[in-house]
């Protein structure tokens, strides 16, 4: 038998003939599961435009929620005619006497030529309006879509067909005309044409024209999702299994549609705040003295300001511009965030 043998003046010991000597201590390496979620917000955090653009748009969101109380902090609100109550600062046609619009430190963007309004607290409740309108929009949109697409995907048959057919005939529709023709007919179901309009009907019409109309691709591209994820083992599984249709499509289809889902939303969002600044540029959306984004645009066009105060565009078109792109880029992110392989 083999063992041990010690070294003089040492304490070291010698395994001979292969005697396992003192344990070495394991080292456990733990390894940490991700969720499909986490991951995507590990790429997209990676993604500097995504950053940089999701922080644009809840710049924007933020000051839409808080235009009442910057108003406050300002001292001025959207509504007061400043022509009437500080004729001085205009000439006879109603043109601010200053430069470049009437920008100074008291009127941080200028006056409105006309009426005299505060362009910044103008631009400030337009935004707000303009993204609450839009934000609901795309939320009944979104449910629409989910309710209709993930029906139809998952059911199929008679339901696939009658849904379909129904999308196959709105898609028909010329969106843009449709918007100009129906708004007054929406109004009119709500208000008798003799009487003034209140704001609120122009905003439920608004909403329910752009959602007659928009929520027709969403549906589609979940019914095609959808009707992949049906044919799938844990779909099978789930059903072998004695799980109803609702809790299938509540517990395994819907959340496996939430990648499309969020991709898709990014980009309706903006295409809404386009429509309605639009409808309202036509005047058949929000008008005076609602603050609109795309009312002041109309205001712009006018022959008024295009030949005395051409810096009246300046603002509501540099703020539209910087918040269209980037809501688009965000929605680039998003996607390349939840699909890696898709290169941009």
């Amino acid at each position: 038998m083999t063992s041990p043998i010690d070294i003089e003046g040492g304490g070291t010991s010698v395994v001979v003939d292969g005697e396992a000597g003192p344990s070495a201590k394991a080292e456990t390496v733990q390894l940490e599961g991700r969720s499909p979620g986490r991951l995507m917000w590990m790429r997209f955090k990676r993604d500097r435009t995504g950053v940089i653009s999701a922080c644009v748009v809840i710049f924007f969101f933020a000051i839409g929620l808080l235009a009442p109380l910057i108003s406050k902090l300002y001292g001025k609100d959207p509504y007061t005619v400043y022509a009437d109550e500080r004729p001085e600062l205009f000439d006879s046609a109603g043109v601010p006497v200053q430069p470049n619009g009437g920008i100074s430190g008291e009127f941080w963007f200028g006056l409105e030529p006309g009426n005299g309004y505060d362009v910044f607290t103008k631009l400030l409740f337009g935004i707000r309006t303009s993204l609450m309108i839009s934000l609901a929009v795309t939320v009944t949109v979104v449910l629409t879509g989910i309710l209709l697409g993930v029906a139809a995907g998952y059911l199929g048959g008679r339901t696939d067909f009658a849904i379909g057919r129904v999308i196959d005939f709105l898609l028909a529709f010329p969106a843009q005309l449709f918007f100009i023709a129906s708004m007054p007919v929406v109004v009119s179901l709500f208000v008798s044409p003799r009487d003034e309009t209140p704001t609120y009907v122009r905003v439920l019409a608004l909403i329910i024209v752009q959602w007659f109309l928009g929520w027709m691709s969403l549906a589609r591209i979940l019914r095609g999702t959808s009707l992949a994820l049906r044919e799938r083992e844990f779909i099978e599984a789930a059903r072998v299994s004695g799980a109803s249709s609702w809790r299938i499509i509540r517990k395994e289809i819907l959340p496996n549609v939430v990648t499309p889902l969020l991709v898709q939303a990014t980009y309706l969002l903006p295409s809404f705040v386009t429509a309605e600044a639009g409808l309202s540029f036509l005047g058949v959306g929000i008008v005076e003295p609602t603050p609109d984004w795309g009312q002041m645009f109309s205001k712009a066009s006018t022959e008024l300001v295009m030949q005395n105060d051409i810096t009246y565009m300046f603002f509501p078109g540099i703020s539209m511009i910087i918040f269209i792109v980037a809501f688009n880029l965000l929605g680039d992110s998003v996607r390349d965030a939840f699909d890696p392989k898709t290169a941009r």
